[in-house]
């Protein structure tokens, strides 16, 4: 009965161990980290295109939806639309804010061209028509 007792023991602390760290090192969590901490991360499964990618920047949240097309020589991620989850997260970003988001993902996503939603896309065309 005593060593019964001893290795559900053992294996109760493996299980919070193994608990633990799974937890510590959850990407959700990073990204709710950051975004607390107002920090960029980003969040992407690069090998399900269905799947949409989460970025935090300045403490927004935005989230990406990806659009597979095709190349020259393969298919690849063609088109990207970037919206904020929370317009109020938006005060106090500019112009550049916006356009390192855009480079970030470019980087990612070479042959993409990055679409903004509302109201993004309004600053983003009225800056550049003047």
């Amino acid at each position: 009965m005593v060593i019964l007792l001893r290795l559900l023991l053992i294996v109760l602390i493996v299980f919070l161990l193994y608990t633990g760290i799974k937890f510590l090192f959850n990407p959700k969590r990073k990204l709710e980290l950051a975004h607390e901490q107002k920090q960029y991360y980003f969040l992407d499964a690069k090998d399900n295109v269905r799947k949409n990618f989460l970025l935090t920047y300045k403490g927004a949240l935005f989230e990406g939806e990806k659009y597979l097309g095709t190349t020259t020589n393969s298919f690849e991620v063609v088109s990207i639309f970037i919206w904020s989850k929370s317009t109020n997260e938006l005060q106090g970003l500019t112009l550049e804010d916006f356009e390192h988001i855009q480079e970030q993902v470019k980087l990612r996503y070479p042959h993409s061209k990055v679409d903004w939603k509302s109201p993004i896309k309004e600053l983003i065309f009225k800056k550049s028509q003047s």
